[in-house]
Order: structure tokens, then C-alpha cells, then sequence
């Protein structure tokens, strides 16, 4: 079996040389780049399975690359970056990423959640497919279809839709909701959940402002509400 291939996306080669080392100790073949640009040029002629993605970086920002970056694939995007403000967390995970690391971080940490990232993309689930109407899930092609129209989603928001509809009626709280989509080291991060519901919405709902499907529960978390489907009339 080949080992994972990773892009590191930062422009101190400092850094990449860091994470190149402790990586490729691990068993990942590694690609680098330096800028946004370059990153996206290395993606089109050799798909990594993961991105290690530097926030901050001259000419095209790690945000836009992300964005860029998701418009064309689902693969796991874990950003780099010394900021360590919610509004700066909202940002990434709005653009697309998977997970926020925060510089200086500790190497196990990091390798930890890259294997969680990847162990995520990769496990097909055993869940029986979901039908309405309104809203139909392929849990093993990840085919997502909201009124008729086929939506992309991104493979956390993805990972919480499948947790919702596992426990369909059921509220499930913030903890088990983060633990769940981003690991076991999660558990105090409501705004990643904030962010990822509304991005769910906007896809899968008639009125995101007035959900149907994917509802909050105060104080407690989010309940998935499967559509009531109209009984046909007996002729």
C-alpha cells in the first residue's frame, strides 16, 4: 500500500523543511510548495490525499487558496496559522477547511489530526441511504441531492450531516457533535459548529433562515428533523 501523500503549502521553507522531516518520519510521501499559486499547479498534476495550508502568505492568502482548492475536490485541508482569534477560526472553516491548527503546535498534535483527517475521507460508511423528497444522501458515492439539485458538500460538513441523520429526531449536543466530525481532542468549539450548520443550510434548505431539516436546539445542540413527506391521495 502506498503511503499518503501530503502538499505543504507555506512560504517559510523553514517551516516546510520542519514539517517535511517529522512528516516523512512518519510514512508520507511529501510535496511542497511555497506560494498559492504553485499550490494550486502541484494539485492539478498530482493530487495529494492531505493539505497542510499556511494561512498567511504572500500574493494569493491561504484562505483564497483554500477556497479555490475546494471548488474542485474534497480533500482534507488543515490550516496553519499564528492567529488564534474566533473570528479568524470562522474565516477558515468558512473557506473550507477541515481543521485549524494554531502555530507553535506540537508535532503529535498535528500528525494526530492528520490522521484523523485522513481515516475520515477515506472510511465508507455502512449507513442505509437516505430518501425524500427534499433531501437524498448516497452515504458510500457521498452523493448529496437537496429539492431536486445535486449539492457539493465538503467532507466535514458532509461527516455532520451523517452524524445528524444517523440520530435523525434525536438533539445532539455540541461535544458529542465536535468529537464526533472532528475527533476526540474536540469538545469547546461551538463556532466551528456555528459556521458548519449554517454552510449546511445554505445547501440543503429551502429558507436557511427558517430551517426545516437541520435544527437547532438551544443551550443543547442540533437535531436533524427528517421532512414529513405528503401522503398520496387514495383515487
Amino acid at each position: 500500500m502506498s503511503s499518503p501523500k501530503v502538499l505543504i503549502v507555506d512560504d517559510a521553507q523553514q517551516v516546510r523543511r520542519v514539517l517535511r522531516t517529522a512528516l516523512s518520519a512518519d510514512g508520507y510521501t511529501i510535496f511542497e510548495a511555497g506560494t498559492g499559486d504553485e499550490a494550486l499547479e502541484m494539485f492539478r498534476t498530482s493530487p495529494p490525499d492531505a493539505i497542510l495550508l499556511d494561512v498567511n502568505m504572500p500574493g494569493m492568502s491561504g484562505l483564497e487558496t483554500c477556497q479555490e482548492l475546494r471548488r474542485h475536490s474534497d480533500v482534507p485541508i488543515l490550516m496553519l496559522t499564528v492567529r488564534n482569534a474566533e473570528r479568524d477560526k470562522v474565516l477558515a472553516l468558512d473557506a473550507g477547511a477541515d481543521d485549524y491548527v494554531v502555530k507553535p503546535f506540537g508535532m503529535q498534535e498535528l500528525l494526530a489530526r492528520l490522521r484523523a483527517a485522513l481515516r475520515r475521507r477515506g472510511a465508507l460508511s455502512k449507513l442505509t441511504n437516505f430518501e425524500s423528497k427534499q433531501l437524498a444522501v448516497d452515504f458510500e458515492t457521498r452523493q448529496v441531492t437537496a429539492h431536486g439539485k445535486e449539492v457539493h458538500l465538503t467532507p466535514k460538513e458532509f461527516e455532520l450531516l451523517k452524524q445528524l441523520i444517523m440520530n435523525a429526531g434525536k438533539p445532539l449536543t455540541h461535544r458529542r457533535l465536535l468529537q464526533a466530525v472532528w475527533g476526540p481532542d474536540y469538545g469547546d468549539e461551538p463556532e466551528y459548529l456555528r459556521v458548519m450548520v449554517n454552510q449546511l443550510r445554505k445547501k440543503i434548505e429551502v429558507d436557511p433562515s427558517k430551517p426545516k431539516l437541520l435544527l437547532t436546539e438551544p443551550w443543547v445542540g442540533y437535531r436533524f428533523q427528517p421532512p414529513k413527506e405528503k401522503k398520496e391521495e387514495a383515487e
